[in-house]
């Protein structure tokens, strides 16, 4: 007989943890519906050729592929083994689980775009999966939040997702966070001016990992990719622009004869113009010259939320696409977005100690069981009980009272409406507050009254 166990980079959530994931989960909705977002689902897996090719080859990689059904491998012939491993999974493999939830969301959006109303402004809130390295904070299987809006190239977008950010954050708690954005045109600007031009993609990839692996192992890596010695000087001062008050205004002057890369100034100044008119006190939002978030469909503004003063790494992760669904055959749908890394917020709120105390709270009122008769006569409260609004049960079994408010005490119920001869004979029950230890008679009414 097997042991069980959990696959490396998954969790089981038991009750408490669910609890509080379900706040994270509603806090998060609220807010998207408050902003015009609709919900949307799309299915657990896509075909390869959905999937394969939106987020570079180093997410390929890390694409959860699914053996076809029945005997996968029986047309298959020694040159096919020995092709290697990508013509080989072309062959055995027509579908994988999504990687994250933009890409199947501008599928659905080609494949109903008759039907939606444009702009079209969807949230899904899911999980995805990851063929990744597991450690803290980054999982094989995990959820995200994600508010998208297609259709429109209005950086009021852009703008609305910062006041989006620091609406939702707030709230669960997180106060101390940076919202980091850049756009993917300064960064094709700079790839130009280093004369790389064309390379930016390999460019991103290498400097997003700057905060990570630092300056010189990223111009290690800028030589492994090929990168002249000439292009990786002319980078420099790419490693030396600060985010100050002026964020634009060196960055402006080197890249003065880059008209794209000035565009992508434009338009980051732009979002910052909006969000003040918004009048968001305290924007807690920062020009990072080096953010590229190493996905190749960006095209515009891109954003990374860290939160402060904890190990854990980006929290949110977004930004502007507009080419995604030219991929499937339908271009010029302009679309922008930003995803909420739940699993991550998680465990920045466990570690800051974020989670209100009544989030462990399921049960709110449990009723005692002495006897048949007293179990049959708590029967009848129980639904009003529940009529009430509040969350509450009656223990199954008639056993000795200490047993039954162990039972309240460890699941954190709060109240215990007693019920025994007395209670039944005058109506008058009694409600044990599990924190105090005082108890209080009273009609179900009132005592319903003193609970909520």
């Amino acid at each position: 007989m097997s042991k069980p166990s959990l696959a490396r980079g998954t969790r089981d959530f038991g009750p408490e943890q669910m609890v509080k994931r379900t706040f994270i989960f509603d806090t998060i909705r609220r807010s998207f519906q408050r902003y015009g977002f609709q919900p949307l689902e799309t299915p657990a897996f896509e075909n390869l050729s959905v999937l394969m090719g939106k987020y570079g080859d180093e997410g390929d990689q890390l694409l959860f592929k699914l053996l076809n059904s029945g005997d996968f491998s029986g047309k298959l012939t020694d040159a096919d083994w020995q092709a290697g491993s990508k013509p080989l999974t072309n062959k055995i493999s027509e579908k994988g689980l999504r990687y994250d939830l933009t890409v199947p969301f501008a599928r659905y959006v080609v494949m109903n775009r008759g039907t939606l109303v444009m702009p079209f402004k969807r949230y899904q809130i899911q999980p995805v999966w990851r063929a990744d390295r597991p450690q803290k904070g980054r999982y094989r299987e995990f959820y995200q939040c994600d508010a998208d809006v297609v259709g429109t190239d209005s950086l009021l977008c852009e703008a609305e997702i910062v006041m989006l950010l620091h609406d939702i954050l707030p709230q669960l708690g997180i106060e101390d966070f940076t919202v980091k954005i850049n756009n993917r045109k300064i960064l094709t600007g700079i790839a130009d001016m280093i004369g790389a031009h064309g390379q930016e993609g390999t460019l991103c990839v290498a400097i997003d990992k700057l905060d990570k692996i630092g300056k010189d192992k990223v111009v290690d890596e800028l030589r492994e990719r090929n990168f002249s010695e000439e292009s990786i000087t002319l980078l420099d001062p790419v490693f030396s622009l600060t985010g100050g008050l002026n964020p634009f205004g060196e960055l402006r002057t080197w890249l003065a004869s880059s008209e794209i890369g000035l565009k992508g100034i434009d338009e980051l100044q732009e979002v910052w113009t909006m969000v003040e008119s918004l009048g968001l006190k305290n924007p807690r939002i920062q020009f990072d010259v080096t953010l590229a978030r190493g996905l190749s469909y960006y095209t515009g503004a891109i954003f990374e939320v860290k939160a402060n003063n904890v190990q854990i790494g980006s929290i949110c992760g977004g930004g502007r696409y507009d080419n995604l669904t030219g991929t499937f055959g339908v271009p010029g749908i302009s679309g922008v977005g930003i995803s909420f890394g739940v699993d991550r917020i998680y465990d920045v709120m466990e570690e800051l100690n974020l989670f209100p105390e009544n989030q462990t709270i399921s049960t709110k009122v449990m009723i005692s069981n002495f006897d048949q008769e007293a179990f049959r006569y708590g029967l009848s409260v129980l639904p009003k009980l529940r009529e009430a609004g509040l969350n509450a049960e009656m223990y199954p079994d008639s056993v000795k009272l200490k047993k039954q408010l162990d039972y309240a005490d460890r699941k954190n119920i709060p109240f215990v409406i007693l019920i025994g001869s007395d209670e039944m004979n005058t109506g008058q029950l009694t409600l044990k507050n599990m924190k105090t230890g005082e108890q209080q008679k009273g009609s179900i009414e009132e005592l319903i009254a003193a609970v909520i």
